[in-house]
């Protein structure tokens, strides 16, 4: 594989320049096209991630995941205090999640062009603001429009959590950092759900389900106090401009796609819903087309054909098409089951995640080791962990619903939880080994943006299988619950075969 040149190292703290123009990667594809911010990469403010550093991005990365999760289990609050329709609870959520996915690549390549270090410093500001404003809205519509707010600040921040890393690590700094990334990114996944239970249920000052997003605000003040100390800068020392027809065709293809699977169900599944979703093939293939002319033009497109030709990269994304859909479906399902089905409350819900979290975070910490011995296979023994929690799980609900206990599900989510934590970390590295450090901000971005619009898909698709299944009462909701988990685990088998068609040796 080939490699991005080592970062030379400023030898002093302040604006010292370097660069790294010598031996850079050119664009991939042989088409002499230029690739998103080709050029040199400047560094300067130190040019390598320290620990306190790789800390900061981190929590910067743990934010915006964190929140796509937290508001699900606050939902039912809010429809009280706010007198809130199903139709407009979803898009409390959508909202988020619809502006997070499209900018993300915008973000990253607003990264290149301006620094990795100063979008990420704007990014957390914006978000500790927009945070802030969700935690006071007023009304239901208020906080729809504060949480597309924040969705677009998360797109500004959370690309340059992986262009940093990979702009300012090498070797097997970059493989811990990313695999600090893949355990960051799990856990808050789950910890989303589980902080939102305990701060709801805390009820702080009778602030209710407003704490999920005000807590926002301090966490937001520390991390731009440690970034302005501790984040390298880098960006690209010829950037682009940015591509306006890419960047509109963007936003409505992946518009087309997720708001009426988020929307739809609440909504009845009017007419436009319909509609929309069969626009979305005709949107894709124009963003592709208009791309790729681009791109054999010279001009430099948001998401540049050319980088696909990594091959890396494209396996890599095409394996984190099925894992995102499963975890992100798994994730809802499995809270509402217990919710609804079993009469759990938010925090007693939340503790039967823990195990999975837990084993996530041990197996994401022990990745790097096994890659050293089994290589990419390590993402296919994880598939066969995760399938073996998943049936567990499954037969479980089958035998002893509607009286299943939280301990009886630990076995069944801590091994889930061991295979996602073996496979989510691996894939990041994959994804990105190949991708040249001018171009970390529009790779990363593209990774980020396949696995949010995949989380939104399998909230969309595996739920709605569910909710469709279990009717309008718990008594069917163990059956819903089974099936609905045995369709993951063939998502997860899809995950395991595709991982053995990848190289065994990783960069």
């Amino acid at each position: 594989m080939t490699k991005a040149s080592t970062p030379a190292v400023s030898g002093t703290a302040g604006p010292a320049i370097t660069t790294e123009a010598a031996g850079a990667p050119a664009a991939p594809g042989g088409s002499g096209a230029p690739g998103a911010g080709d050029g040199a990469v400047v560094h300067h403010h130190g040019s390598v991630l320290g620990p306190l550093g790789l800390f900061t991005v981190l929590l910067g990365a743990a934010l915006p995941l964190i929140d796509f999760f937290i508001v699900n289990v606050a939902l039912p609050t809010i429809e009280h205090d706010l007198d809130a329709s199903p139709a407009v609870l979803e898009l409390v959520v959508a909202g988020y999640g619809l502006s997070y996915a499209v900018l993300l690549v915008l973000g990253g390549r607003l990264g290149d062009m301006f620094g990795r270090r100063r979008l990420f410093i704007a990014g957390m500001a914006a978000f500790g603001l927009t945070s802030l404003a969700c935690g006071l809205a007023p009304d239901a519509w208020s906080l729809v429009g504060a949480r597309v707010a924040q969705g677009a600040a998360s797109a500004l921040m959370l690309p340059q959590v992986l262009a940093t890393i990979h702009s300012s690590t090498t070797g097997h700094r970059r493989a811990r950092a990313l695999s600090m990334y893949g355990a960051t990114a799990g856990l808050s996944m789950v910890a989303g759900q589980i902080l939102g239970g305990v701060l709801v249920a805390a009820d702080i000052g009778g602030s209710g389900w407003r704490a999920i997003f005000l807590v926002n605000v301090p966490v937001a003040l520390v991390g731009l106090f440690l970034a302005v100390r501790s984040v390298p800068e880098t960006r690209s020392q010829a950037p682009a401009p940015i591509d306006v027809p890419g960047t509109a065709l963007l936003a409505a293809s992946l518009t087309s796609l997720l708001l009426p699977l988020t929307e739809g169900r609440a909504s009845g599944w009017p007419a436009w819903t319909w509609v929309s979703l069969a626009a979305f093939p005709f949107l894709a293939y124009a963003l592709y087309q208009v791309e790729r002319r681009a791109d054999r033009a010279g001009r430099t497109p948001l998401v540049p054909p050319s980088l696909f030709q990594l091959v890396p990269l494209r396996r890599g994304l095409v394996l984190i098409v099925p894992f995102s859909i499963g975890f992100g479906g798994f994730m809802f399902v499995f809270t509402v089951a217990l919710q609804q089905g079993l009469g759990m409350g938010a925090v007693a819900a939340g503790v039967a995640l823990v195990p999975l979290a837990v084993g996530f975070f041990a197996a994401s910490l022990s990745g790097p080791r096994l890659v050293l011995r089994l290589g990419s296979r390590v993402v296919a023994l994880g598939g066969v962990l995760q399938a073996l929690g998943l049936a567990l799980l499954a037969y479980q609900v089958w035998r002893d619903w509607p009286s299943l206990g939280t301990l009886a599900l630990l076995p069944g989510t801590a091994l889930a939880g061991l295979g996602q934590g073996l496979q989510l970390p691996v894939l990041f590295r994959i994804v990105l080994s190949d991708v040249p450090a001018e171009r970390a901000g529009v790779g990363s971005g593209v990774m980020v943006t396949t696995q949010q619009s995949m989380l939104a898909l399998g909230v969309a698709t595996l739920g709605s299988l569910f909710l469709t299944l279990s009717g309008t009462g718990s008594p069917h909701m163990g059956h819903a619950l089974a099936v609905t988990l045995l369709t993951q685990l063939g998502l997860v088998a899809l995950t395991a075969l595709l991982a053995l068609r990848l190289p065994r040796q990783m960069a």
